[in-house]
């Protein structure tokens, strides 16, 4: 049975850090991404992590969250720096046997499975 379980979220002042977590069991990825969600609006893509290591990000992401993976945790991480109040969110981390491009690790539609979400709160 395929699981992944996200941890790591929670209540941090603007300019603070948090590092997310997603542990992957039952499962061997090619590709892994974080989406976020705020309530009335779609997945939005953060940043994923596809092959031996190429990364991609959101604009809003860039230079300021960074996606890695410890394949001996068969574990993916998001830690995220200089948080804003609008980076609250619930976010997913999601998890690919299949996707192996650019393109398609940056889509909700290049993940088979997903994590329960956590939340994110960036305080002003």
């Amino acid at each position: 049975q395929v699981q992944l379980v996200e941890s790591g979220g929670g209540l941090v002042q603007a300019g603070g850090s948090l590092r997310l977590s997603c542990a992957a069991s039952g499962l061997t990825f090619s590709a892994a991404g974080w989406f976020r969600q705020t309530p009335g609006n779609e997945r939005e893509f953060v940043g994923c992590i596809v092959g031996n290591g190429r990364l991609y990000y959101a604009d809003s992401a860039e230079g300021r969250f960074t996606v890695s993976r410890d394949n001996a945790k068969n574990t993916v991480y998001l830690q995220m720096n200089s948080l804003k109040p609008e980076d609250t969110a619930v976010y997913y981390c999601a998890a690919s046997p299949f996707t192996t491009s650019g393109h398609r690790c940056s889509t909700p539609r290049g993940y088979e499975y997903w994590g329960q979400g956590t939340q994110v709160t960036v305080s002003s």
